[in-house]
């Protein structure tokens, strides 16, 4: 490379050096005013934030109260529903006769005790079923799928919020 060459590379360097000089105030500024719209908006979103979780804190006793009910209509429209389900009527039967079997026991013991004859009945032994904890299961499955979506809701009604402009 001659020197005339190295020369010209240097002018261009120069020249490119000029001109990015040149450009890096606009860019430094352009940089500055994005950082601070962003401290803004983080600002706005935490303010914002502090509102919403003060009128929750206010309101989540009533909110509570109405989440523990909202239910209540549900649960009526359930036990009525289930109450005409053949196969529920023929599960209370089955169950009514474990409490009759326990109420002939009890009175066997009790008949026992009066004539002063000693106790050979049985104690009554309870088994819970297997179905109802498969019931129990499904529901609670169901019930916690539901829950969820409720809380994707409420931090969703948060995030909504948060973000409104204004």
């Amino acid at each position: 490379m001659t020197n005339n060459e190295i020369q010209k590379a240097a002018e261009r360097v120069a020249k490119l050096q000029a001109q990015a000089e040149k450009l890096s105030a606009p860019i430094a500024d352009a940089q500055a005013q994005l950082e601070a719209a962003q401290e803004s908006e983080k600002a706005r979103r935490a303010e914002r934030g502090a509102v919403y979780d003060r009128e929750f804190v206010e309101s989540w006793g009533a909110r509570a109260e109405e989440a523990a009910h909202s239910g209540d209509d549900a649960r009526e429209r359930f036990i009525q529903a289930l109450s005409a389900e053949p196969w529920f009527a023929a599960y209370v039967e089955f169950r009514a006769a474990r409490y009759r079997r326990s109420h002939v026991l009890t009175e066997a013991q009790r008949a026992q005790r009066s004539i002063g004859e000693p106790n050979t009945v049985p104690e009554q032994r309870w088994y819970d079923s297997q179905m109802l904890d498969e019931i129990q299961q499904a529901v609670e499955k169901q019930a916690a799928e539901l829950g969820a979506q409720f809380a994707e809701e409420v931090t969703q009604s948060r995030e909504d919020h948060v973000s409104r402009k204004g």
